[in-house]
């Protein structure tokens, strides 16, 4: 498949903290999340999967639009009324140091990971709740929850990192195989990060 202008761009690095905001907020984390997993969509189905009204989908909406974080999809339209979005970007990638050294975008940078994290969170705890619905298949050995304590260098633990980051794109980025088998969607994330026991 060509590449059209239509189509979102591969990936976007977030250096700008007036684009970062746009992600503190964790219905537009949610929405972005349903337009990855299930591609573009309408107001009406984007309130029906997250259970809230219009009006406050099209509000958050219009944040990332205006945000340049996802863009309208005419093509899919049906008539004028309609309105299709889809993802600006497939990807979307920040690091905190670049918001460094102005107590404005170092709090952005703070809210914004912060409400990542809680989804990360709340996704893990669902999953204990629904757990059981799933067939013994899902139930055994398919999900993962692993630490370990290292002891790095600055260097290992950008190593460490790059390392997590490359398997996990390796799988984000594999082409789904047509194989006729049901595929479930998964969430995986990682982190790293200096602590203390």
């Amino acid at each position: 498949m060509t590449e059209t202008t239509d189509e979102p761009r591969d990936s976007r690095e977030i250096s700008d903290s007036r684009v970062l905001a746009s992600l503190t907020h964790p219905l537009r984390r949610r929405v972005l999340d349903l337009l990855k997993v299930d591609g573009p969509a309408t107001v009406g189905q984007l309130a029906e999967r997250t259970g809230q009204a219009p009006g406050n989908v099209s509000h958050h909406l219009k944040v990332l639009a205006e945000s340049g974080l996802i863009a309208e999809a005419p093509e899919l339209a049906r008539n004028r009324r309609e309105h299709w979005w889809r993802l600006a970007d497939r990807e979307l990638s920040w690091t905190r140091a670049d918001f460094d050294g102005d107590p404005v975008a170092e709090a952005v940078a703070e809210a914004a990971g912060s409400i990542l994290l809680e989804r990360q969170v709340e996704l893990v705890r669902e999953w204990a709740v629904r757990r059981g619905g799933y067939g013994p298949e899902w139930r055994d050995g398919c999900s993962i929850a692993t630490q370990t304590w290292l002891r790095l260098t600055p260097e290992e633990a950008r190593e460490l990192a790059a390392d997590l980051h490359g398997l996990i794109q390796k799988w984000a980025h594999r082409p789904v195989p047509q194989d006729g088998r049901e595929r479930e969607t998964v969430l995986a994330f990682s982190h790293s990060v200096p602590a203390r026991p």
